[in-house]
């Protein structure tokens, strides 16, 4: 019987010891390989061997035959470990397979992602078919699994269920459980939410905080309950409090905490002089924050400040592959290892003129080489929304005086309006907008209005949203209904409309929340919103994350949830939904 091993079964692994033998050639030999090897943080010359996605040899010998395999002739160019993105979120208007090619070109082969999209629209077996199905690709993917949605779910206990939630954890390819978006619920008393971090721990795995401004004790207290890593430090000082209550750091620099610089010179400042406990993130930021780099590009900010340059590189592998137990895969240029290999012309600039994932060239001499299965996302119960209902004329009363101040990309606080809330256009002179979220099965909406998003909004409408929901911005109610039947017309998405003119459109045809587009014109798309409401008064950098997290329970202070108006602090609705009877068509 040929059972399995943990990646290769026994015939493959036959295979590749024949390859040492002579008995196989291998299919790939990497001569005269000036490569970092990361365990005597030394740059060593060696053949390297690759026989299918494997590394089956590292040293002086080369092949007794010379034919039969590509030979490279690696004199002038500097080998190092595929990078390893540990916290993305493979959904942020991206998709999964866009996210791995972009990623992929700039040397970023293993990505570590969250569930929580997957987990929320699909069923757990349909969920797993997919997650075979992205084995196909070049580039490796793992996932974590969610223990909270970071919204208030009137229905969160059916949703986030044992049985669910356990699948997901025993699921090889999930290394992870977290991140912990809800630990205020867990040190308050959830054990629900306790024992799945202790079966996280039984089954090996790790689990991934998310603790924004937690004091020494409350991080001392997660530590006691199972949290080993953390990624919300802003500061050097609350990067050395996590490892000095021995979590691992990783340090994030994402299109709305792009923190790197911060982190490292404190930490420099702060005599810290190992750097084995910390790696990077980019925390699933969104396309535009993509555009000339990835991973490579921390790990430019790090050379810069003076890290030393093996340090940086094991900051983008080997740390976190050592970390998730996974350091006999990846993070290493060595006998055994999946051959995920990155060219670079120059020890100091990690942007790689040629990636190997899995030995296969995904870029070659600057040329883009990745092959990417196609996907019949229908099958997996992915296709554009078909949202079967209207707005009627009684969906546009706004009668509460209560509204959403946001004070930065994503952080709000409650404040009380005194205009008159019966006209069908606010003033352009004022800072305020009429805000809806409607159920995405026009079951309820939410009415309020919203301060400091755009001065100049004619109307906005998105299905892009922290909980699938459709948002609704706009200060005159025509514009706002046009954008709305635009957006339902695309089969999501979001549009830009003035004067009953669609300005701009991005199309979301993946479940109202993923774009099926290649990155590069994504790209271009968002950046042209994101102008475009920079004219129209918007002060920030990132629409598309202050759309994500009004619904977000993780932060302060008011929240547009499918529960209703949610204080944070206080854990309570201010105003329930208001029930609809949709007209269906």
């Amino acid at each position: 019987m040929d059972n399995k091993n943990y990646r290769w079964s026994n015939k493959q692994i036959r295979n590749h010891v024949k390859v040492l033998d002579g008995v196989i050639h291998p299919n790939m030999v990497l001569k005269n390989a000036t490569y970092l090897n990361t365990y005597l943080h030394q740059w060593l010359v060696a053949n390297i061997w690759i026989y299918d996605d494997r590394i089956v040899y590292v040293g002086e010998y080369l092949p007794e035959n010379s034919c039969g395999y590509e030979e490279i002739d690696c004199q002038g160019q500097y080998l190092v470990p595929g990078y390893i993105e540990p916290h993305a979120h493979p959904d942020q208007l991206y998709n999964p397979l866009t996210l791995a090619k972009h990623a992929g070109q700039f040397g970023t082969t293993t990505l570590i992602s969250d569930n929580l999209g997957i987990f929320l629209e699909l069923t757990t077996q349909v969920a797993f078919e997919l997650l075979n199905k992205f084995r196909e690709l070049p580039s490796t993917m793992y996932w974590w699994c969610r223990f909270d949605a970071q919204t208030e779910f009137p229905n969160n206990d059916e949703i986030f269920n044992t049985e669910d939630v356990t699948s997901w954890l025993q699921h090889e390819s999930v290394l992870q459980g977290g991140e912990l978006t809800g630990w205020p619920k867990l040190l308050n008393g959830d054990d629900q939410m306790l024992s799945w971090l202790q079966e996280t721990k039984r089954l090996h795995k790790k689990v991934e905080g998310h603790l924004p401004g937690a004091s020494e004790r409350t991080l001392a207290k997660l530590m006691l309950m199972g949290t080993d890593c953390d990624h919300e430090a802003m500061t050097g000082q609350e990067a050395l409090t996590r490892l000095m209550q021995g979590y691992t750091v990783s340090l994030r620099h994402s299109s709305i905490r792009p923190d790197l610089d911060i982190l490292i010179k404190e930490l420099i400042e702060l005599g810290v002089q190992k750097f084995d406990r910390f790696f990077f993130t980019t925390d699933g930021s969104h396309p535009h924050f993509y555009e000339n780099g990835m991973t490579d590009e921390l790990i430019k900010i790090a050379i810069n400040h003076g890290i030393p340059l093996t340090d940086a590189y094991n900051m983008a592998s080997f740390n976190i592959a050592r970390y998730y137990n996974m350091e006999h895969l990846h993070g290493s240029i060595a006998t055994g290892r999946i051959a995920n290999i990155n060219f670079l012309e120059s020890k100091n600039n990690p942007t790689p003129i040629s990636v190997l994932a899995k030995g296969k060239w995904i870029k070659q001499d600057r040329k883009d080489k990745f092959v990417s299965p196609s996907i019949e996302w229908n099958k997996y119960q992915i296709s554009p929304l078909h949202l079967n209902w209207s707005l009627e004329e009684d969906d546009w009363s706004f009668s509460t005086s209560n509204g959403i101040h946001l004070i930065n990309n994503v952080i709000t606080k409650p404040y009380e309006s005194s205009i008159d809330l019966s006209k069908e256009e606010l003033s352009f002179e004022d800072d305020e907008c009429f805000l809806m979220m409607v159920g995405r099965d026009g079951s309820w909406r939410i009415n309020t209005l919203v301060k400091g998003f755009a001065q100049q909004l004619g109307g906005f409408a998105s299905s892009y949203s922290g909980t699938g929901d459709i948002i609704i911005i706009g200060k005159r109610k025509t514009d706002m209904l046009t954008a709305f039947d635009r957006m339902r017309k695309i089969g999501g998405g979001m549009v830009l409309v003035e004067e009953n003119h669609i300005l701009h459109e991005i199309s979301l045809p993946l479940t109202g929340i993923m774009s099926d587009l290649d990155m590069g014109f994504l790209i271009k798309k968002e950046k042209k919103m994101i102008e475009l409401f920079k004219e129209r008064g918007y002060k920030y950098n990132d629409i598309a994350f202050t759309l994500l997290f009004f619904s977000a329970t993780h932060l302060p202070f008011i929240r547009l949830t499918p529960s209703g108006l949610y204080d944070v602090k206080n854990r309570k609705v201010l105003a329930s939904p208001t029930k609809r009877v949709p007209a269906f068509h």
